[in-house]
Parts: C-alpha cells; sequence; structure tokens
C-alpha cells in the first residue's frame, strides 16, 4: 500500500533548539491521525515542513509514494495539501470573501467565492458571513473562516493545527462530522490536538512527540487519557481537589450595562447583570460571536465609550482608562495572542514591559528588569524558548500562552480577565494555569473566564454563566450546573432560570 503521506527522517535545528529529530511518519489514505505532544515538542514545526512553510534540514517527504520537495505552500495546494493553522494566516482590513478569494486560482471571482463559502458554511455548520470584515471577527469566528478555506480547496490531505481550541461543542461535533466524511471521501486528515478526549473519539491512529523525537505510535482507541498523557509528558498528572470558594467582597461589578457595538458587524450587549467576588473564579460559557469580544473590550477598557446604559464598578470605583484599571489591579489576557496579546517581532523582554509600563520611573527602561522579570516568567511556567531575548513570533501557540498568562499574573492582580486561557496549551501546561489561577483565588483574588470549553469551566469555575446575543444569563453555583443546562442557555434559553438575586443568595 502507498501511504498517502510518509516522513522518513525529518530533522530541523533552529538556534540553540532541536525541533524535529530524525521523525518518521505514516498516514494511510482516508485515515484521521493524530500527532501529539506537550507544547514545543515540535508538532507544528513538522506540519509547517509538510506544507511548505517550513523547509527540513534533512529527511524526506513521500505523496501516494513518490518523494516531493514541498518548497511552499502554493507547492503544497498543487499536490492536494491544505492546512489549517494554529495562528491564522488571515488579513485584517479584507473581508472573509476577500480573505479566502486570495488563495483561489486566477479567474474565479468574489462572488464566486463568497457564494461557495455559503454552501460549504452551511454544508458544515459552520456559520461565517462572507461579507463580515476580520477585524470585527472573534477567535473562534477566524477560525471558521480558516477550516473553511481549507475545505474549498477539496484537499487529499488535511492538516489541522488545534482546530477545536475556540469552537463550543456542538460546533466541534459538527467539524467531526464534516472530517469523517471527508475521510470516508478518502482525504487523510492530520490532526493536533491537546483534547485528548477528541483524539480518542475522532483518530483512528497516533503518533506521540516529545522533545522534538517519536516516542510512541499507537491506536489512540485502546489507551486511556491518562495514558495519553503520560506518553506526552513522561509523567502522571494528579488533579487537584477542588476546594469551595470563600468569597469576599464585590470586585468588579456590571449593573444592568448596555453598549452598542462599536461597528456595524459587533454585537449589542445588553443589559448584563455580574458580580465579580474577591476569592472566586466565574466561567462564563458561550459561542463565539455572541459578545465575548464586546465584554472583553469593556472590561479591559479598550472601548473606552461611556455606557450607554448602566454602570461598571471596579473595586468601588468608576473604571477609567487601560492604565488606570491596571494600576488599579485590574489585568487582562486577550484572546489573540499574537497582535493583541503580544507583539510577535518584540523579544519577550520587550513584551513583558508592554504590560507593566507603570513601573517605568521617570522615563528610564531598566531592561535589566525586564530580562529579569521575562526569565521568572519562563521559569515559572517552563515556557520553552531560548530566553527572554526569544521573538514572541518563535514560540509554539502553547508556549506564547504560557508566558502572556503568566506576565499578566506577575502583575499580582486584584482582578484577571482570560478570554480563552488555555487555548492550544498541552494537558501539563494547561493544569499549571490552573492551579495558578486556584492560587490567586485562594488569595482574595477574582478571576473571570471567558471559554467555549465548558470541561475546563466545570473543572476551575465556582459560579458559570452563559453569554447569548450580547445577554448574560445568572450565574449558578457550579455544583447547580451542568452540561446540559448551560448547552440549553447558550440559546439564550434562560427565561425560567432563577433571577441574579435568586443565583447570588444560592452561591452565598
Amino acid at each position: 500500500m502507498a501511504w498517502r503521506l510518509e516522513l522518513q527522517g525529518i530533522s530541523k535545528r533552529y538556534p540553540g533548539v532541536v525541533a524535529n529529530d530524525a521523525v518518521d511518519l505514516r498516514v494511510a489514505p482516508g485515515a484521521i491521525h493524530a500527532v501529539l505532544g506537550e507544547n514545543g515538542a515540535g508538532k507544528s514545526t513538522l506540519m509547517k515542513i509538510i506544507y511548505g512553510a517550513e523547509q527540513a534540514d534533512s529527511g524526506r517527504v513521500l505523496v501516494d509514494g513518490t518523494e516531493v520537495r514541498v518548497h511552499n505552500p502554493q507547492a503544497a495546494r498543487a499536490l492536494g495539501i491544505a492546512m489549517v493553522f494554529q495562528h491564522f494566516s488571515l488579513f485584517e482590513s479584507v473581508s472573509v470573501a476577500e480573505n479566502v478569494w486570495l488563495g483561489q486560482p486566477a479567474g474565479v471571482t468574489l462572488a464566486q467565492v463568497a457564494a461557495r463559502i455559503e454552501q460549504v458554511a452551511a454544508a458544515y455548520g459552520l456559520d461565517v458571513d462572507p461579507a463580515r470584515p476580520l477585524h470585527a471577527l472573534s477567535v473562534g469566528e477566524r477560525q471558521r473562516v480558516e477550516i473553511i478555506r481549507a475545505l474549498l480547496t477539496g484537499p487529499r490531505l488535511l492538516i489541522l493545527d488545534e482546530p477545536t481550541s475556540v469552537l463550543a461543542p456542538h460546533a466541534v461535533q459538527r467539524l467531526f462530522d464534516t472530517l469523517r466524511q471527508l475521510a470516508a471521501g478518502g482525504c487523510s486528515i492530520v490532526y493536533i490536538s491537546h483534547k485528548l478526549d477528541e483524539v480518542r473519539a475522532l483518530c483512528h491512529s497516533c503518533t506521540v512527540l516529545r522533545g522534538g523525537r517519536v516516542v510512541a505510535e499507537v491506536d489512540p482507541a485502546q489507551h486511556d487519557n491518562a495514558g495519553l498523557s503520560r506518553l506526552m509528558i513522561g509523567t502522571d498528572l494528579e488533579p487537584p481537589p477542588h476546594r469551595p470558594a470563600s468569597v469576599g467582597a464585590v470586585l468588579l461589578e456590571l449593573d444592568g450595562v448596555g453598549q452598542p457595538p462599536a461597528d456595524a458587524h459587533g454585537v449589542a450587549l445588553r443589559d448584563l447583570a455580574l458580580q465579580l467576588r474577591a476569592g472566586e473564579i466565574v466561567g462564563l460559557a458561550g459561542v463565539s460571536g455572541n459578545g465575548q469580544r464586546e465584554l472583553l473590550a469593556l472590561l479591559s477598557g479598550e472601548d473606552a465609550r461611556p455606557l450607554r446604559a448602566g454602570s461598571m464598578r471596579l473595586l468601588g470605583q468608576q473604571p477609567r482608562g487601560v492604565a488606570a484599571r491596571r494600576a488599579a489591579g485590574l489585568r487582562v489576557v486577550p484572546e489573540e495572542r499574537l497582535g493583541r496579546g503580544a507583539v510577535p517581532t518584540m523579544d519577550l523582554a520587550a513584551n513583558a514591559l508592554l504590560t507593566h509600563a507603570g513601573r517605568v520611573g521617570h522615563g528610564w527602561l531598566h531592561w535589566q528588569a525586564w530580562r529579569r522579570l521575562a526569565a521568572e516568567v519562563i521559569a515559572r511556567f517552563d515556557v520553552r524558548a531560548a530566553g527572554p531575548q526569544a521573538s514572541a513570533g518563535s514560540l509554539s501557540g502553547g508556549n506564547l500562552q504560557k508566558f502572556i498568562v503568566g506576565r499578566e499574573l506577575a502583575g499580582q492582580p486584584r482582578v484577571l480577565v482570560l478570554a480563552q486561557p488555555t487555548w492550544g496549551v498541552d494537558v501539563g501546561a494547561a493544569a499549571r494555569i490552573h492551579a495558578e489561577l486556584r492560587a490567586l483565588r485562594d488569595s482574595g483574588g477574582a478571576v473571570l473566564v471567558i471559554s467555549e470549553e465548558l470541561d475546563e469551566l466545570f473543572e476551575i469555575c465556582d459560579r458559570i454563566a452563559v453569554l447569548a446575543r450580547g445577554r448574560l444569563s445568572p450565574a449558578l453555583p457550579i455544583g447547580q450546573a451542568d452540561s446540559a443546562r448551560i448547552g440549553a442557555w447558550m440559546s439564550g434559553l434562560w427565561d425560567a432560570a432563577p433571577t441574579h438575586a435568586e443565583a447570588a443568595d444560592a452561591a452565598a
């Protein structure tokens, strides 16, 4: 049998880092093959080599039994290879349809592309408006655009790097149905994910990387999550006990907040009511594109417009601009790592300075102090990087996420707001981030987690609410919430639910 994809002895080195060390990989026609590993294990580098975005130092790539030289992504597409990157390759200043159009053959019109996007989106349950400008989309919506763009090419080999990190559960299931259909039609799929339940449910075979080397080739269905995790990180993870919250004063309060969207394609926020107290973690669930982006901009101060209705109070005061909120103890981890959470061309020391500028005295920059801060974050969160001098863009997605979360925790926040905090992060790193969030809670901090990962919210949160169509549900104690109820609320169906006051009484 000719393998659809075969890698023989692929190696890739960067200064100070061996990303891939003599990697062998084989994928059969019509197979869904997982590649597992910790952040920095070499998965994304290997995928970029297959797609022509990086060139291997040594080794061979064979497609359908024939050795090929994939010099660039255009050559990959000519071979029937498509890839959905973890960090999106989209242009902010143009529409969804124009982003997809840029990769189409000559002679295809924009109108044809828009119509095809609508057809594919409807067929696969990926809700996307071709006319919307990309800058108005949330991370989850951008993920859908990337997936649709790849599907439009009719690939024979489809590479997916963390495709479900910011998709809601029902969207994940629709995507799985799509992938199974593609595989049944002969398309081979290489699937990278840190969600072990997904890998076990979807994938036929699995290659595990650790430190750039292949350490195992297994049938994921024959292993439980603990076994796969052990192969990835080389040790067992013990889940910490969930201790009840000891809540204190209200640190962040929204009271009847209403705000129109900042642009024509945004979501209006309507009558939001929420109290976030010291000593608790509150989770906000919901399908991406239901106001999460607008709420985060409102809380962080990025949306500096006066509120149209209601009030917001931070530590008992009316919040002012971004710098004043940081000085008061509010820290924010945005959902977009590159470009918003970090500047890819700047080193980690300079990126640490970006949200700690309040420490600068009399206009002087003490770079030794910033390098020391970056080094402390790198060590505390086990960020796989060459050091504080490494550029943010050189890190894997999960390692950059760990650095950004660590940078904000280093600001000793009173209130921490995080959007998709473990997006693209391996199980060991996710456990480390969760432990840090619990430690902040137990020290009297307040944490608000905006995530589409229901399992994550149920694991770490003390209360959980849902944001749907710009409206906020009551926040229920975690003991009163379940997946079915939260799933129904994601459609805005909480009219029969207890009021905010009733839910607060239950929490007390």
